[in-house]
């Protein structure tokens, strides 16, 4: 091939196959990121060396590569990647690709072989991500924000109420969280927040969401949960956060939570509405006598 010193040394994956799927041409890159040499491969099916790929997507492309002489395009949105390449950049354990599968025709016009192009965008996938998460979560203690809890909010309650499935809501803060800032400084007061807000992601469940409401105020959406769960979830919340001791410099201040749990029910008709009686029933709790949690049922 003419053209292989160029193939060898350009920054993108290059693979040509035949119509048996035998690799025909594996370039430089493929085998640095494979491992695979391309005197190993070349000869032989490609599904042999990567079962993964073998997918009636995978397959209908090509045919149609082969039929048509058409080009398909794998976009890292849509598919993640095709050739499973281990790369762990910002929470990816694979590298992240934009696949380009077209033909490659003889001199009658007649597909013969198709080429696959892979490009590595893993870095631009993850830095997109970080302006994702920019967006949607809190700087300070990693919770989503308030913006998108009332987006989820309103979505998870329109799938529960058209399914007429359990949802709940716990609303907490921190509690006497001024005299934090007042004795030991905003630092302090910064450093409780994001370790209140670390024991409560590893106290909820993996499909619950965690945000912050405002200043020390926290809201969380256990879908599928009914308010006895519900119930039972806010007070292990409760016991985590008033066992830790949350060390700053040579302080431990530690503090406690109080906490108000809402259910879904026939006459809620809005997500506000929701909201708004987990809030009710979390000022109840702080004029009880604060942590603590407490239930309201929406009458």
């Amino acid at each position: 091939m003419i053209y292989r010193q160029v193939f060898d040394v350009i920054n993108i994956g290059l693979v040509i196959l035949d119509e048996e799927l035998r690799v025909c041409y594996w370039n430089r890159w493929m085998t640095m990121h494979s491992g695979i040499e391309s005197k190993d491969i070349i000869g032989s099916p490609l599904l042999g060396f990567f079962p993964d790929i073998d997918t009636k997507y995978f397959n209908r492309s090509v045919r149609s590569v082969f039929k048509f002489g058409s080009f398909v395009f794998m976009s890292q949105k849509l598919h993640k990647y095709l050739f499973k390449f281990e790369k762990k950049v910002s929470g990816f354990q694979h590298m992240q690709q934009s696949v380009t599968i077209g033909p490659i025709k003889d001199k009658d016009n007649t597909v013969e072989h198709l080429f696959i192009i892979i490009q590595d965008v893993t870095e631009m996938a993850a830095y997109e991500r970080k302006l994702h998460d920019l967006n949607i979560k809190d700087g300070l203690t990693g919770a989503y924000n308030r913006r998108y809890l009332e987006t989820r909010l309103k979505d998870e309650f329109d799938r529960h109420k058209r399914y007429c499935h359990a949802l709940s809501i716990i609303m907490f803060d921190i509690d006497h969280f001024k005299a934090i800032n007042d004795t030991y400084g905003h630092q302090c007061g910064d450093f409780v927040l994001k370790e209140v807000s670390t024991t409560a992601l590893d106290t909820l469940r993996v499909n619950d969401t965690l945000a912050r409401y405002g200043g020390e105020e926290f809201c969380c959406i256990l879908p599928e949960t009914t308010i006895s769960s519900a119930m039972m979830v806010a007070e292990r919340l409760r016991k985590n956060v008033e066992s830790q001791e949350n060390r700053f410099a040579n302080t431990s201040a530690k503090v406690t939570i109080s906490l108000g749990v809402s259910e879904l029910c026939e006459i809620t008709d809005t997500h506000e509405k929701l909201l708004k009686k987990a809030d009710d029933a979390l000022y109840k709790a702080k004029r009880e006598g604060r942590n603590r949690v407490v239930s309201m049922s929406l009458i």
